[in-house]
């Protein structure tokens, strides 16, 4: 005797599953449902924008790492050429301006290339570095406002502060003089007196080495990351 739940059970799965008779072909499975072009189409470009967007940070983050690159390489050559090559090349000391006796012009913290030139040829309104004393190192960047004559008959000259009311009170002699002014760069005297009289030169010469190299290296990469991008595509 079968329990009223199975005859229940078997009679669902007959109705259900058809029997086969013998000689009949097995019935075919029910086809599958086309997919609309348009939905696979569209699958396929969401994919494809998944897939291109990281490329697309990439080559923003490539373009960045490039122009970075050219940046700090143009400045390091500019800082070489400025602070180290013109002035040796011409034979020019360097100072710092440490008051403002010149401001607003050539305020604290400017660096001064300064060339010697002939005494003669210097004229009004050059700006000229002396000596406070012939032969100590302490030195003094003016304005020449006049020329005048020692009892020797020895030219002299009177200068003074641009932010000065009134001219410096001595003469300066031709043995005083350290050079005409022949550029300025704000600001830039500040590091400089950082670094120090002695090792100045080399302190910017490596600070000039270190951002050339890394310049170079940002660029090197950056061309590197712009052959691969170019290679995908």
């Amino acid at each position: 005797m079968v329990a009223p739940s199975s005859l229940k059970t078997r009679d669902t799965a007959a109705e259900q599953i058809p029997e086969e008779t013998p000689g009949q072909a097995p019935a075919e499975p029910f086809p599958a449902e086309p997919v609309p072009a348009t939905t696979a189409a569209a699958e396929v470009a969401a994919v494809d924008q998944a897939s291109a967007e990281p490329a697309s940070n990439v080559s923003w983050l490539g373009r960045i790492g490039r122009g970075l690159g050219v940046v700090l390489l143009s400045i390091a050559i500019l800082a070489v050429t400025v602070l180290i090559v013109v002035p040796r090349a011409t034979g020019s000391q360097t100072y710092s301006v440490l008051t403002s006796s010149m401001a607003p012009k050539y305020a604290p913290g400017t660096f001064l290339a300064v060339q010697p030139v002939p005494f003669d040829e210097l004229k009004l309104g050059d700006v000229v570095t002396y000596q406070i004393q012939s032969g100590q190192p302490g030195v003094i960047t003016h304005r020449v406002v006049g020329f005048g004559f020692l009892q020797t008959g020895e030219k002299t000259l009177t200068t003074k502060g641009d932010n000065n009311d009134v001219a410096d009170p001595e003469p300066v002699r031709e043995v005083q003089i350290r050079g005409k002014l022949l550029y300025a760069v704000p600001v830039v005297g500040f590091v400089a007196n950082a670094l120090g009289n002695s090792d100045r030169s080399l302190w910017l010469a490596v600070g000039a080495a270190g951002l050339i190299g890394y310049g170079g290296f940002t660029m090197f990469r950056g061309a590197k990351a712009a052959r691969k991008e170019r290679r995908v595509a």
